[in-house]
């Protein structure tokens, strides 16, 4: 299933509506903490690696949980938030052993965490940080195992984000964002199949992109902007897939000089994929060689309340879901020149499809 691409010229200049979102290249509106969601996206990385968060105010809070599919004027959603704290701080000082501050394991009211997280540097703030993460976990993990039990099939839910996802690009477009195209498609059975002959894991769990969005914006200098709204208005930075980033187009060097200051990981640089010219993570084999894109994968969170049993959110059950899906993010130019020769999707298919046959027509090998 292909949504139709949407190639109609925006306009040149935001709209009043548009907010300190959309700024121009120079990256003078990127917090500390967008920074740091970007470097995340761009490097493959676990939020579970950062030592501390950047937010400033109650509003990035919201904002953060909004993304998450949480609202603390939902009395639902603060039980929620209530009942995971409680089973992280369990897990923190039953399991693993370690000591948690009365403040942190209960008093301090839960809007205040994030920012507690964000504060200086010390035991309370690293405990902050700590519980969070283990939030973060558990929460994913109830997630998974709910979309398990709901008598859905993956193209109604797939269907709730379609809908989701192309609103606010369409939001977006109205604000001015230079979007060029965008379209999304899902993954054909044939598709699904010839990526797990190519895959040393053959599980089907292990397929992201079954859900894709495509989006091409007027200019490489649009790019980071663009990123910076899709993590603001679409995507949960906590929950892009680590590991699963490819980028062979924005410079994180660059990135890096926009802000003195930046977000250290335990692993730090470890965590990019392997790198080519210019610190850009390498790119697919079956790919031209000047082949150019980002691309990352994210779990994207779905209420799902309408579909839940009578009385089920009045006996303290979530109702959210995760649904994974792939992102390519280029600018026309590099669009344009990666249907080229070598680069083109044909040749791309062409490259896998022989590829499998290889694989499927092996011999053994001789003694």
């Amino acid at each position: 299933m292909t949504g139709k691409p949407d190639n109609r010229e925006p306009p040149l200049r935001a709209g009043p509506d548009s907010g300190p979102l959309w700024q121009g290249s120079n990256g003078t509106e990127l917090s500390l903490q967008d920074i740091g969601e970007i470097q995340l996206l761009l490097r493959g990385q676990s939020v579970i690696d950062w030592h501390r968060l950047a937010l400033s105010s109650e509003a990035d809070v919201r904002r953060l949980l909004s993304l998450n599919a949480l609202d603390l004027g939902d009395a639902g959603d603060c039980e929620r938030l209530a009942e995971l704290r409680q089973q992280a701080v369990r897990y923190i000082v039953e399991v693993l052993k370690l000591r948690l501050d009365e403040s942190v394991a209960e008093r301090t009211p839960w809007v205040q965490i994030p920012l507690l997280a964000s504060g200086k540097a010390g035991p309370q703030q690293r405990q902050a940080c700590m519980l969070l993460k283990v939030m973060h976990i558990i929460h994913h993990l109830d997630a998974r195992e709910l979309r398990t039990t709901l008598a859905i099939s993956d193209n109604d839910i797939f269907s709730l984000v379609e809908e989701s996802v192309t609103r606010m690009f369409d939001e977006l477009r109205t604000a001015g964002v230079p979007v060029v195209e965008f379209s999304w498609s899902r993954k054909t059975k044939e598709s699904q199949v010839t990526k797990l002959l190519l895959k040393k894991e053959t599980s089907a769990a292990r397929v992201f992109d079954r859900l894709r969005f495509r989006l091409i914006v007027r200019h490489a200098a649009d790019l980071v902007p663009t990123l910076r709204i899709l993590l603001h208005r679409c995507i949960p930075f906590n929950y892009v897939v680590p590991g699963q980033t490819v980028n062979t187009l924005i410079d994180l060097a660059s990135l890096k000089a926009l802000h003195d200051d930046g977000f250290d990981t335990e692993d730090g640089a470890a965590a990019v994929a392997p790198a080519g010219p210019a610190g850009l993570a390498g790119a697919n084999e079956f790919s031209g060689q000047s082949f150019r894109l980002l691309n990352f994968i994210a779990d994207l969170p779905v209420r799902v309340d309408s579909l839940l049993p009578p009385g089920a959110r009045a006996d303290g059950k979530h109702c959210v879901v995760f649904v994974t899906a792939e992102f390519q993010i280029m600018d026309k130019g590099t669009a344009e020149a990666n249907e080229q020769g070598d680069n083109s999707h044909t040749q791309y298919k062409h490259r896998q499809h022989q590829h499998v046959r290889v694989r499927l027509l092996r011999e053994p090998r001789k003694p």
